[in-house]
């Protein structure tokens, strides 16, 4: 079977579930590091006419993160298209299983076990905090509603505060977010690479926690360390 990956976390949990299927992935499937295929851009920006020419048999994809027409232009060259949505936790898991079946792998990979044990067997939190969790700076750009990463924050004691907006991904004026008042603010190092010295200073008297955007926004391999890598920079940042 060949199989083309435009989603990084998918690209991992096939690589993991399935060594030799991927034949091509996009220029942002990082993990794992050694993966030898093809690269076909970006997953807003997919180069259609060099997907097709890998002949694959499956391409799989993401409803919010590939765009519809590029879709519809790898569909339209007669190939298939596997689309997974993911807004939360159990939704991964079951998104998934689709996945790594629709490529061949004839039982549930060790690693989607392990995934499942590590949210499963999670206590429940001593104490609810309350978060802003801004994705993009210039213009700031946050997590509203419906969100996996919002889900996963949620299921480790930790609340947005803006998870009742119209928008997934609102863009929200700093001083807005400083008047809503959070308890602590999360900075993932993707998409954009929030550091120490890039977005903190922004909000100051504010407890920073600076998170793994892999573990906060990936579902893969990933899921089975994201509670204790997670979990850990939250503390770090609340002491």
């Amino acid at each position: 079977m060949r199989v083309v990956s435009l989603v990084p976390s998918l690209t991992e949990a096939v690589a993991a579930s399935a060594p030799g299927v991927l034949v091509g992935a996009t220029d942002w499937c990082s993990h794992p590091p050694d993966l030898g295929v093809a690269r076909i851009g970006g997953t807003k920006n997919p180069a259609v006419e060099r997907i097709v020419a890998l002949a694959p048999d499956l391409v799989l994809a993401n409803e919010e993160e590939n765009r519809e027409p590029d879709l519809a232009a790898l569909r339209a060259a007669g190939l298939k298209v596997l689309v997974t949505e993911v807004r939360d936790v159990p939704q991964a898991f079951r998104e998934l299983e689709r996945v790594v079946a629709a490529c061949g792998v004839p039982s549930r990979p060790r690693w989607l076990d392990q995934a499942r044990s590590a949210w499963s067997d999670l206590p429940a939190p001593r104490h609810r905090r309350t978060a802003v969790v801004p994705v993009w700076r210039r213009p700031w750009m946050v997590l509203g509603r419906d969100t996996f990463a919002g889900d996963v924050l949620a299921r480790l004691g930790v609340d947005n505060v803006c998870a009742a907006h119209a928008e997934r991904y609102p863009r929200i004026p700093l001083p807005q977010l400083h008047d809503a008042a959070p308890d602590l603010v999360v900075l993932p190092d993707e998409p954009y690479r929030f550091t120490a010295d890039d977005g903190p200073e922004s909000f100051p008297g504010t407890p920073c926690a600076l998170v793994s955007g892999r573990h906060l926004t990936w579902y893969g391999p990933s899921l089975a360390e994201a509670p204790r890598v997670i979990g850990a920079a939250l503390r770090a940042a609340l002491r």
